[in-house]
């Protein structure tokens, strides 16, 4: 490798000054790193550890309420401490590429994913017009997606959360850029796109010498992928080392801590934290006879199309009482549609929805009233799910106003007991979403959708956006939740290690059909699909999410 280091920062501290005399919050103390020419560094550690502060100072991204300081932030061996933006320019795109955590917020939404590659093209070189479609499609491709012709045209409300981070990927590589800093960049890619964007990246180390920073909480990719790790907590690097020395033997506690809660790491279900006298688990629902256990949530041959494209195609699948049923498939395997066609969001173009036996499919909304106690929906991200204008027991509220269950006094209590209930203080009543980390929004999302007393919740990706410790927690509060309150659950998500931990039952989807059905410990063990198989291998650390209990 190169001595010279792409990226070098050394003694960093940032401060964040909030307004109205409050105390400055230090987020970063005297944080160092370097980046070499194909080195791949992951830096992991919870939410609000420093990581994304730390590799936004190093590309002067910081908001205006930010105070940064370093004895040095260095890229190409460049100094850029106060460089202005117009002069930064000549190294963001051409010597580094980044790509930002929310592809939600990072892409213009009224204009078409096509010219926003071809902008961040012609901002540092001259294209001919007849070779510029050509190009950005071929950039498209090689970020992982697919039938790119429509994709080019395409805006990005159109597009699933998977396909918008794949974009930002093609435009961070656009000018193949010597160092690439992402933030959280594969947390909505399912795992074969995840790997087609990993083995790209490889490819680029090996033959150009790209140099990688990733910030993660995914420690199956930190572990299978990077050269160095680096463990923050609290604003401070903790631990750093090779990666597989670090993982084979951490040192410091926090460290282990991030380990234990790693998905990859544990190969039984989890077990509810406390039994309540008189329920029974998942476990013990499943060694009962078939013909007992009622189907609480039926899909029955479901099709939908969006602009002539079949999202999805014939679609069928049982969830029983008290279980927990996955769905995974790749980003734009109409897992979301299935899921908002479920509660009654979207309509079908055929097929038929039952809920508690009641064929909510061709309701109106007035008729669907009566349903929504029933089922209710966590979305899948708790930063733009939650109505920052409203405090946290407003947000709560919003079920029992919308559907008359409550008020007064009556209503208060049930905001408390909720609270408890998704284990957050009551103190945290009246704070707003800003106030809140992202597991404690997922909290009150969840809390939200218990508000309504439901059978049934719909979790669309729920601990998708989470650092691994907060993902467990969440986790085990929900198998907590099924087993106190008898839940049932319809959970979407394209991690496979999180379906181990928590799924009973397991569908997987390609292109808007089911190839494969059945129990997550016969469909892992022995998976019958080529595809499945395919998915299962693309796990980061796959020898350990293979791995499973009976």
């Amino acid at each position: 490798m190169s001595e010279q280091p792409l990226l070098r920062i050394e003694d960093l501290h940032v401060d964040y000054r909030p307004r109205g005399g409050a105390p400055a919050a230090h987020a970063v103390r005297g944080v160092s790193l370097t980046v070499r020419p194909g080195e791949f560094v992951s830096v992991v550690g919870e939410s609000g550890s420093g990581k994304s502060t730390t590799v936004h100072a190093a590309l002067h991204l910081l908001p205006d309420s930010a105070r940064a300081r370093a004895s040095a932030l260095e890229l190409n061996g460049l100094d850029t401490t106060g460089w202005g933006d117009r002069r930064l320019a000549r190294l963001r795109g051409p010597f580094v590429g980044f790509v930002p955590q929310d592809p939600g917020t990072s892409l213009n939404p009224v204009k078409r994913v096509g010219i926003q590659v071809l902008e961040a093209l012609r901002l540092h070189r001259r294209i001919d017009a007849g070779a510029a479609r050509e190009l950005v499609l071929a950039k498209l491709e090689s970020a992982g997606l697919r039938d790119v012709d429509r994709v080019y045209r395409q805006y990005p409300h159109e597009l699933s959360g998977g396909m918008k981070q794949r974009v930002l990927i093609a435009i961070a590589l656009a000018n193949d850029p010597a160092l690439l800093v992402a933030d959280e960049p594969t947390s909505a890619l399912d795992v074969t796109v995840q790997k087609v964007i990993l083995d790209r990246l490889a490819e680029l180390r090996s033959t150009l010498g790209l140099g990688v920073l990733l910030v993660t909480h995914d420690l199956g990719v930190a572990a299978e992928r990077s050269d160095r790790l680096i463990v923050m907590q609290h604003g401070r690097i903790v631990e750093e080392g090779p990666a597989a020395a670090l993982l084979a033997a951490p040192q410091h506690e926090y460290t282990r801590k991030l380990i234990a809660a790693a998905p990859s790491r544990r190969s039984e279900r989890l077990a509810p934290a406390r039994r309540v006298p008189g329920n029974v688990t998942p476990r013990d629902r499943a060694a009962q006879p078939a013909a007992s256990v009622p189907t609480l949530l039926r899909v029955h041959e479901l099709s939908k199309s969006f602009g002539g494209v079949r999202a999805i195609d014939g679609v069928s699948l049982e969830v029983t009482a008290g279980t927990t049923h996955a769905l995974v498939g790749e980003s734009g395997a109409g897992k979301s549609t299935i899921a908002r066609i479920a509660v009654g969001f979207t309509t079908a173009d055929s097929g038929e929805v039952w809920v508690e036996g009641t064929r909510i499919t061709g309701l109106s909304r007035r008729q669907l009233r009566p349903v929504r106690r029933r089922i209710q929906f966590v979305h899948q991200n708790p930063y733009s799910s939650l109505d920052p204008r409203f405090d946290v027991e407003q947000i709560i509220a919003e079920p029992l106003v919308s559907l008359g269950l409550s008020s007064g006094t009556a209503r208060r209590e049930r905001i408390a007991g909720l609270l408890d209930a998704v284990a957050l203080d009551r103190s945290f009543r009246g704070r707003k979403p800003a106030e809140l980390s992202g597991g404690q929004r997922q909290r009150v999302a969840i809390a939200r959708a218990l508000a309504a007393d439901p059978r049934i919740l719909v979790l669309d990706e729920a601990v998708s956006a989470l650092d691994v410790s907060v993902q467990a927690q969440i986790l085990q509060l929900l198998v907590d939740l099924q087993q106190s309150q008898g839940l049932t659950y319809l959970f979407i998500t394209h991690d496979l290690g999180v379906v181990r931990l928590v799924a009973d039952d397991v569908t997987v989807l390609r292109a808007g059909r089911v190839v494969e059905t059945g129990t997550v410990v016969g469909v892992f063990a022995d998976p019958a699909d080529p595809y499945t198989r395919d998915l299962l291998a693309a796990v980061p650390g796959a020898e350990v999410a293979l791995a499973t209990s009976a």
